[in-house]
């Protein structure tokens, strides 16, 4: 269990020992699964972490996009509804050369128009090799506090936690044209272990153009 819900476990369960004592406990009852329920939205289980060169999903959730940003970028967005795990994850390991925090609304996360108008805290990671992610944590009708334990120059390995939002939201990643996609909207993805895109995508849209044309794979030039 993260932080935040230790405090929320202990603050509802003391107001239902209080009101308990005083009241009786069926008056108290409502608090006690309030705690329970706090306990178990906040848990934080371990990840198995994918090794190789592949952008993790940041989020447990749905996709709901998988939309062309221009200049070959993809954005990809995912909904986490009450009953996922709302921890978040890098994509990649790099270092964090950016934190936006930007101000906005309240809609439901999982419209599109989320992406562009909720409050949301924006995220850069940049890898040894100079790729670059970006990834959002999105607020949402519900969720309106967004947590992030990093700050800017922090190196991040894939898949380490670095915050959370409370309570439904939404996250969306951003890659660029050396990213092939993954995923496609509707697909489940798990924090730290789903495999939203993966790195080579030039390589292997060469290696495809060639085999259609020549009927095999490019052979290595040899001296």
């Amino acid at each position: 269990m993260v932080r935040d819900g230790i405090y929320y476990f202990l603050g509802f369960t003391a107001a239902g020992v209080v009101v308990s004592a005083m009241l009786g406990p069926w008056l108290a009852m409502p608090l006690f699964l309030i705690a329970v329920f706090c306990a178990w939205f906040f848990r934080d289980p371990e990840r198995p972490l994918p090794a190789g060169p592949f952008a993790l999903s940041p989020a447990d959730g749905k996709v709901v996009g998988v939309v062309p940003e221009g200049d070959g970028l993809t954005r990809i967005s995912i909904f986490l509804n009450i009953f996922d795990v709302h921890v978040n994850r890098t994509p990649i390991s790099g270092v964090i050369t950016d934190i936006t925090y930007r101000k906005g609304q309240f809609l439901v996360a999982s419209r599109e128009m989320a992406s562009a108008d909720n409050e949301q805290n924006v995220i850069t990671v940049r890898a040894e090799d100079g790729t670059k992610v970006v990834f959002s944590q999105i607020a949402g009708l519900i969720a309106r506090r967004i947590v992030c334990y990093k700050n800017t120059g922090d190196f991040v390995q894939a898949g380490e936690r670095i915050g959370l939002i409370k309570f439904g939201s939404r996250v969306d990643v951003i890659l660029g044209p050396e990213w092939r996609i993954d995923v496609k909207p509707g697909m489940r993805v798990v924090a730290g272990t789903s495999v939203l895109a993966r790195r080579g995508a030039g390589e292997v849209l060469f290696k495809e153009a060639m085999t259609a044309v020549v009927g095999k794979e490019p052979a290595l030039c040899q001296t």
